[in-house]
């Protein structure tokens, strides 16, 4: 469903991921605009975490949380970089429309600024669109977080509004883009 990219390859990750999605979210920097900056435990990851992106992993449909990875080769072995996440709008409220999906993204900070989250999430939209109806792809963040709003621009996705995020594990105040497949 998702090609490789020129440098990146893609598959959704499942629970035995647990020791990657640990590493990445003990960066306060990472965490900054996801929560304050709070590292995740392993208790989190464990009773919240890996049951929320297992109840919304959907193969058929390409929901998840898209593991990438740069291509390896037998000198370079593969480097876990961060994920794209794909779930409809609102999945956690029980009225979602699959035809709009929010595409987010978290990567490793020695990979920020390099071009790995744009390619990345070109490439999750392209496999995707070419799949399955989708209407929109939707993004939120954090209104401070300036680099994630920056790369909703660079993927031609238009501002949407600014609202309050409804979450199970905490509202917040957010920024809303999106993207018009058919536009």
């Amino acid at each position: 469903m998702i090609k490789n990219s020129e440098r990146l390859q893609f598959c959704l990750m499942n629970p035995n991921d647990a020791d990657l999605l640990y590493e990445l979210d003990q960066d306060v920097e990472v965490m900054r605009y996801i929560n304050g900056g709070n590292k995740t435990t392993k208790q989190q990851l464990d009773e919240v975490y890996l049951p929320r992106l297992m109840s919304y992993t959907t193969p058929e449909k390409g929901w998840g949380m898209w593991k990438v990875e740069t291509i390896g080769t037998a000198s370079c072995p593969r480097e876990f970089l961060g994920f794209i996440l794909i779930r409809p709008l609102h999945f956690f409220s029980g009225q979602f429309d699959d035809s709009n999906l929010e595409i987010g993204w978290r990567f490793k900070r020695q990979y920020w600024g390099k071009g790995y989250a744009f390619e990345a999430a070109q490439s999750v939209i392209k496999g995707l669109v070419s799949s399955q109806p989708i209407q929109y792809f939707t993004a939120i963040a954090d209104p401070r977080n300036n680099a994630s709003v920056a790369l909703m621009k660079k993927l031609n996705m238009t501002y949407l509004k600014s609202a309050v995020y409804r979450d199970p594990l905490g509202d917040s105040d957010a920024v809303f883009y999106h993207l018009a497949v058919n536009d």
